[in-house]
């Protein structure tokens, strides 16, 4: 059995997450869907992952240097 490392340290904050990740899919054109996903590419849902991660550290970025969007 497979364990999963793909655990929301804060669950309050589950539902934003999934918001968020439903979010870039569709700002990146990744037809991403709840539930079962394995009609799209490592490539597709790797980028959807990347490009969070990359708005999370502007926005952490930009919060320590004292700007808000």
């Amino acid at each position: 059995m497979a364990s999963t490392s793909n655990k929301v340290n804060v669950p309050e904050a589950k539902e934003a997450m999934n918001k968020f990740k439903m979010e870039v899919a569709d700002e990146l054109g990744v037809p991403l869907t709840n539930g079962y996903n394995g009609n799209l590419t490592s490539y597709q849902n790797g980028s959807v992952g990347g490009y969070m991660v990359k708005k999370m550290i502007e926005a952490q970025e930009q919060q320590m240097a004292g700007k808000t969007r």
